[in-house]
């Protein structure tokens, strides 16, 4: 799966190259501009249901961080993933829905994708999205 580079929500720019580090701004599930999922991420949730929302916003940070790759240049890792859920009061599995990304980080980098992590519960996040993935790369 690969994303076109995500189109700004605001105004910032969605990925920062500084020396062999990128930066990515955060990334929520969307297509063209349009958020693909919506709402808190419920207390009772299926964390399948989530499934698609994580892997679309990590697949928009990584195109995001891609974009500031030279000619001849690859990612070396993922330093760092952040994943931000929305959720409703009760929810406690921030950990496994942050796995979705983890994992799919995994499936297209092998083991160098997988960095440190935070999964971090927040009240609401742009749009109404459910999740939203920031990533710290190395070249």
């Amino acid at each position: 799966m690969t994303q076109a580079l995500p189109i700004p929500q605001g105004h910032y720019i969605p990925a920062k190259r500084h020396g062999a580090t990128i930066y990515s701004s955060g990334m929520t599930p969307r297509v063209n501009g349009k958020l693909m999922a919506t709402g808190p991420v419920r207390a009772d949730a299926v964390l399948e249901d989530y499934r698609e929302a994580v892997v679309l916003a990590c697949e928009n940070a990584l195109a995001a961080v891609r974009s500031q790759l030279r000619e001849g240049e690859k990612l070396g890792c993922i330093v760092s993933l952040t994943v931000f859920i929305a959720a409703e009061t009760g929810f406690t599995a921030h950990a496994k829905l942050a796995d979705f990304a983890s994992l799919h980080l995994q499936e297209v980098l092998g083991a160098d994708g997988v960095g440190a992590r935070a999964a971090i519960g927040v009240a609401t996040l742009p749009g109404n999205a459910p999740v939203e993935v920031q990533l710290v790369a190395a070249i």
